[in-house]
């Protein structure tokens, strides 16, 4: 898993530490120094830290015109243990919310597994954004059935053509457009 680094091609557009409207503004970053581990298994330092000890996150892009963020995941959403969503939205996209956010775009290709509780926080999430969305592309297929056994999918857009995307082989504004498309057809 320390190989595994958050996606950094679109660095050059936005970088999280240096948004001093991001919950990562200043953090400094190790190349070289492992601390963070899921299970035993340790993550790249690139990773960002929200308090879980098995969910891990990067904000790869936030525009806030288009008041859209891109949000990158790895690790184990474990709602059950550790109430990951909770502290996600209250110390990660609460946050972003209060700057005007709307749109979260989570990229989760790197969740292995899903672990419920109940979906309280994803009413929440869903309630304060009002007019925007969350959707979720690239989740295994396994943690999709999750999501949706415990009805999250009536909070989230998620499934069908978001399921297969090529993010890294667009710009960060296409993807956003792209996704927004999909997710705007299906809302509509």
């Amino acid at each position: 898993m320390h190989y595994i680094e958050p996606f950094y091609n679109w660095r050059g557009y936005y970088v999280a530490s240096d948004d001093s409207l991001s919950p990562f503004f200043n953090v400094e970053y190790s190349e070289l120094q492992y601390s963070n581990k899921i299970y035993n298994f340790y993550i790249h330092p690139q990773w960002d830290d929200i308090g879980s000890e098995t969910l891990f996150l990067k904000i790869l892009f936030v525009d806030y015109d288009k008041k859209t963020s891109v949000i990158e995941l790895i690790g184990e959403w474990n709602d059950a243990i550790g109430n990951d969503i909770m502290t996600m939205k209250r110390d990660v996209v609460d946050v972003l919310i209060n700057h005007g956010i709307d749109k979260f775009i989570l990229i989760g290709e790197n969740v292995m597994n899903f672990h419920y509780s109940d979906d309280c926080y994803y009413e929440e999430w869903f309630d304060d954004v009002e007019d925007g969305w969350i959707s979720m592309v690239n989740f295994h297929e396994h943690v999709s059935k999750e999501f949706t056994r415990i009805n999250v999918d009536q909070y989230v857009v998620m499934g069908g053509e978001l399921d297969d995307i090529e993010w890294r082989t667009f710009h960060p504004i296409q993807f956003i457009e792209k996704v927004t498309k999909i997710v705007e057809n299906r809302l509509n």
